[in-house]
């Protein structure tokens, strides 16, 4: 699970640790992670939305991270989950 939300947001596991302590929203989350280039890459649906149509920046972020544990609860492979760029 880390592996992925540091490939989507470039947070390291340290990083990540002191977000989840200090409890800090999705908004301050998203805003200081630098996306993976290839965040646009994931498409498809998510409770409903597809993921590349979603027009507010934060929600669609959100989303692409519920997008990828998803994926990763369904046992998708790693390689793909991270767009081939393992």
């Amino acid at each position: 699970m880390h592996r992925v939300i540091e490939w989507l947001t470039s947070y390291k596991t340290d990083e990540l640790q002191r977000l989840i302590e200090e409890k800090v929203s999705f908004e301050t989350f998203f805003e200081h992670a630098q996306l993976h280039p290839n965040a646009s890459q994931i498409t498809g649906s998510i409770c409903g939305y597809k993921v590349q149509e979603i027009e507010n920046p934060l929600t669609q972020k959100v989303r692409y991270l519920d997008k990828l544990v998803d994926e990763l609860a369904k046992g998708k492979a790693m390689e793909k989950i991270l767009r081939a760029s393992v």
